[in-house]
């Protein structure tokens, strides 16, 4: 028997159940969008273009849907063209719970069951329905929760793993409160229905619904201890509502978007593990034991910590002083693993040290998951945090602008994560960004790192992704425009795009500019025009990552 799926908290259930139905909650998360591609609009939100893989691929047979927004009704209309569904319905549901919708949604109610019996060949039955009434079980103890759109499976499952307390799905259609209440004993179908629509709107309402306010008992929940906030690219509706929580509640948040393709949840893993690190700070001084900190007796006295990049590996060796030892930057290569290998050997070798040597090992960065001979793994927002703070203890905000991404980290006086916000959905903006506008001008970056600072025409580049802008600097060249003007409108691009995320994140003095980038002269300078402040520049800016990872090994044991 085929699955009825549907996607939507509206969704009568009950009903369908109650006339036979075996009802699923279409939610997974596909590679890519393929078939979608063909048969819709480029920019139908990615949960749209799901549901339609879903359909030509053939997984789903039986579905209902309500017309909760312009994108399910646009799906709706390219199923029942495609003729690929044994049964397709569509609710038209008022965006609000008065009488009159609660009258307009018994109306619907039987309209579907009508349809529905008659696909089936079955009839009402008034014992099932009663039976199909569960109410919803909910965490009550210290949690994180995830509120906003509608979250894919895989990506919630990749959530409640990296997190250190429990995670409830309350994104959109998995807050479905219909089953606290039972229907009424000896009721007739008609006043059943009636009784069913105000159970249906009755709930908490999703942010379609012109009153949004009971939604506000999601997150004053006083067990909650972090809120995970999803959208969905091309939807809206849930964005008003993350700037309201932002400025009303105190409970740590972190803002997450998904294209709701599986890699799309890949790349959000790092800000997911950094979040959690935030949360419970104390998980990240255990032992490779899990042991606490000062349990673990101390070896020869050195820690290590490597910082795999998508450019460079780095390591930093450290004494029982937390002394740096030794120190190595090479490129990364082909391989994450195998690089970090190399860069630790070589540091091993500068130092006059064994492997057996190293006490402790924690490796951070892009390439991270990849290094198995570590003892740790923690996310580069929070080692950046932490060497940062090393280096100095003023610093209240760090900006990395890394090979494949950028990131502004807002520190407490104590140098942990108060906030952070990323730019990793692609190169705009950071050191890839740059190596290509290089190579596009037949310079290298240190030559490219000069440049700019005299400039005299202040050009503009209009387009940060990299293709456009590459384009555009092919154009400013055939124009005869000078490489200094060319090389500060991508510096003035790359600061006013990062200024911007500072902004974001609530960034105050002390900066501090840390990876490879801060090496770039001309850009540190427009960065510095852009914020009104100047940065701090270490001479360790590029080993900052792995200096907080050695830093993180060293609280692994008793120094």
């Amino acid at each position: 028997m085929n699955k009825t799926y549907y996607v939507c908290k509206y969704t009568p259930i009950e009903l369908l159940e109650s006339l036979g139905g075996e009802c699923e909650n279409f939610n997974h998360m596909p590679d890519g969008f393929d078939l979608a591609d063909q048969v819709s609009h480029p920019n139908i939100c990615g949960f749209g273009k799901t549901l339609l893989e879903g359909v030509m691929e053939g997984k789903i047979k039986e579905l209902v849907l309500v017309s909760c927004c312009d994108t399910i009704r646009s799906v709706y209309d390219i199923l029942l063209e495609s003729g690929k569904l044994d049964f397709l319905y569509i609710l038209d549901v008022l965006h609000c719970d008065s009488a009159c919708s609660r009258e307009r949604m018994a109306v619907q109610l039987k309209g579907l069951a009508k349809a529905y019996a008659q696909y089936k060949g079955t009839k009402f039955d008034s014992e099932k329905f009663r039976a199909a009434f569960h109410a919803p079980e909910k965490i009550t103890k210290s949690h994180i929760t995830v509120l906003g759109a509608r979250m894919g499976q895989e990506l919630f499952e990749m959530t409640s793993k990296a997190m250190p307390l429990p995670v409830e799905n309350d994104t959109c259609v998995h807050n479905r409160s219909v089953g606290n209440v039972l229907p009424p004993e000896g009721a007739s179908f008609d006043e059943l229905m009636d009784w069913y629509a105000g159970e249906i709107l009755g709930q908490i309402p999703c942010m379609r619904m012109m009153d949004p306010t009971g939604r506000k008992k999601l997150y004053n929940d006083p067990s909650v201890a972090g809120i995970i906030y999803h959208t969905v690219k091309f939807c809206d509706f849930y964005s008003f509502e993350y700037a309201d929580i932002k400025n009303h509640t105190d409970v740590p948040l972190l803002k997450i978007e998904s294209d709701y393709t599986i890699q799309s949840s890949g790349q959000l893993l790092t800000r997911l593990e950094a979040f959690a690190e935030s949360i419970q700070p104390e998980t990240l001084e255990q032992t490779i034991d899990g042991d606490t900190k000062g349990e673990r007796k101390m070896g020869k006295g050195y820690f290590a910590g490597i910082d795999s990049g998508s450019t460079s590996t780095d390591v930093v060796i450290l004494n029982k002083d937390h002394e740096i030892v030794t120190s190595i930057i090479l490129p990364t290569g082909a391989g994450a693993a195998i690089g970090a290998d190399r860069a630790l050997a070589e540091a091993l070798k500068e130092a006059g040290l064994q492997r057996e040597d190293i006490d402790a090992l924690v490796t951070t960065g892009y390439g991270r998951t990849a290094i198995k001979n570590g003892d740790k793994s923690i996310t580069e927002i929070t080692c950046h945090a932490r060497g940062a703070h090393f280096l100095d203890p003023e610093v209240r905000t760090v900006i990395d602008i890394g090979g494949q991404d950028s990131k502004v980290i807002r520190l407490d006086e104590n140098g942990a994560v108060a906030n952070f916000v990323m730019n990793d959905k692609c190169a705009a903006g950071t050191g890839r960004f740059l190596e290509m506008m290089a190579r596009t001008m037949e310079m290298n970056l240190n030559q490219m790192s000069e440049c700019g600072l005299e400039f005299k025409e202040d050009i503009t580049i209009s387009s940060m992704c990299t293709v456009f802008a590459e384009s555009e600097v092919v154009s400013l060249i055939a124009q005869n425009k000078a490489t200094d003007d060319i090389v500060h409108g991508l510096n003035k691009a790359v600061a006013v795009k990062t200024a911007a995320l500072t902004r974001r994140v609530g960034g105050e003095e002390k900066y501090m500019m840390t990876g490879g980038v801060s090496k770039n002269k001309g850009l540190v300078k427009t960065l510095e025009e852009k914020l009104g402040t100047k940065l701090v520049i270490s001479d360790k800016a590029q080993l900052c990552g792995a200096l907080g990872a050695a830093l993180f090994a060293a609280d692994m044991a008793d120094v």
